[in-house]
């Protein structure tokens, strides 16, 4: 009987699917990764309407029953020798402020991952930092970037372990790009990393998640930086919160 007892579970365990590693993606276009696998984009910059979008996805290695919102960050490298005018967002006088966007509304998505916000998320892009910008990004070479977005739910929207979840997206608008008033650099090719995202529950526990599930870099007008030479740089939670406040 003992026997028969380990043989059957031994079949059980052969037979129950591998518990999901935590991790993230990120994926050109509306959707997550399961969505729409594309890591890569061409643009001609020859119009000024249309956009570009970018959304990310996280995995969790444990339930968080408290869940209420996540910080992450995003890297970008260009290949060049400094970052142009058409890749400066968000900041005070530079030539494309507006261009950049993020939303965590995902009540219209493709449905590839779940969605923990139900249109209800608040938030958007914490920071923006170059060599130049106070602070400056962590990263200072010229040709880097960083991107900073927190999203928050008033109310807590469990999540489960093992189970990929919509982070936000980002969306960079094709303005400026051609014309009179227009900033030169959009041919300039890049590499896009996500980097982190890190899920955190009201109650104070939080998860850091770096590995890729799948993919998480992506590449802009035939990029020859490599992935991996586009690194985060380790900061304690107080440096991180202090960015958000």
């Amino acid at each position: 009987m003992k026997r028969l007892l380990l043989s059957a579970c031994a079949l059980l365990a052969l037979g129950a699917p591998a518990a999901r590693a935590a991790g993230v993606d990120l994926a050109w276009g509306a959707g997550c990764w399961t969505d729409n696998p594309v890591n890569t984009k061409t643009f001609a910059c020859n119009t000024n309407t249309g956009s570009a979008q970018m959304t990310s996805s996280f995995v969790t290695t444990t339930d968080q029953p408290n869940f209420v919102g996540v910080e992450s960050v995003i890297d970008l490298q260009v290949d060049a020798a400094a970052l142009p005018d058409w890749w400066q967002f968000s900041n005070a006088a530079v030539c494309r402020q507006t261009a950049l966007s993020t939303s965590a509304d995902f009540t219209a998505a493709p449905g590839g991952c779940t969605d923990p916000w139900a249109g209800l998320a608040g938030g958007g892009i914490a920071a923006y930092q170059t060599n130049t910008t106070s602070p400056p990004n962590p990263n200072p070479l010229p040709s880097r970037a960083r991107l900073k977005v927190a999203y928050a739910i008033a109310v807590p929207s469990p999540l489960t372990a093992g189970v990929a979840y919509y982070g936000y997206r980002a969306t960079i608008s094709y303005i400026k790009t051609v014309g009179t008033g227009s900033c030169p650099g959009c041919a300039t090719p890049a590499t896009i990393v996500l980097n982190e995202i890190k899920a955190a529950e009201n109650t104070g526990p939080f998860e850091r998640i770096t590995d890729p599930l799948t993919n998480r870099c992506l590449i802009w007008n035939a990029s020859t930086v490599p992935c991996a030479d586009v690194p985060t740089r380790d900061l304690t939670w107080g440096q991180i919160k202090s960015l958000y406040r």
